[in-house]
């Protein structure tokens, strides 16, 4: 492997991260302000510093979704291939809060909120992955 590859390799979970930095913050102050009527979603609500730990977690989920995505799918136009990338990074985020929602509350619910929301995130880097490839700033894997 190229020094150019693994530059652009880790633009792109730059930029993936990035985007995922965005819209993280806008989930979580939903999770604790809009959700917050809601008693059935009352396990969303966390302090600063749970929030800042899950934020963290998800920004380096996403720099890593950026560096995988960018070798499955290469130049391949194939949709299925960037849908199941979205779809095995959310679902395995997802699925892990789910199985911590089943061992620790006695309702599942929130946690299948959170598993939407990880697929939201990496749904949301997957198109802007796409318009900066598409932008020519991170270039597809050969």
């Amino acid at each position: 492997m190229m020094w150019e590859e693994r530059v652009e390799s880790i633009k792109a979970g730059i930029v993936s991260a990035s985007a995922v930095g965005l819209v993280f913050p806008v989930a979580w102050s939903m999770n604790n302000g809009v959700f917050q009527q809601a008693d059935e979603l009352a396990a969303l609500q966390t302090g600063y510093l749970a929030g800042s730990l899950s934020g963290a977690i998800a920004l380096f989920t996403g720099f890593l979704f950026g560096i995988t995505y960018r070798y499955v799918i290469r130049q391949d136009p194939n949709l299925h291939l960037r849908s199941g990338a979205v779809l095995a990074f959310g679902l395995v985020r997802g699925l892990a809060q789910i199985d911590v929602g089943f061992t620790t509350q006695e309702s599942v619910f929130p946690f299948l909120v959170l598993a939407g929301e990880s697929l939201m995130l990496f749904a949301i880097a997957r198109l802007v992955l796409d318009w900066a490839m598409g932008q020519k700033w991170v270039k597809p894997f050969p």
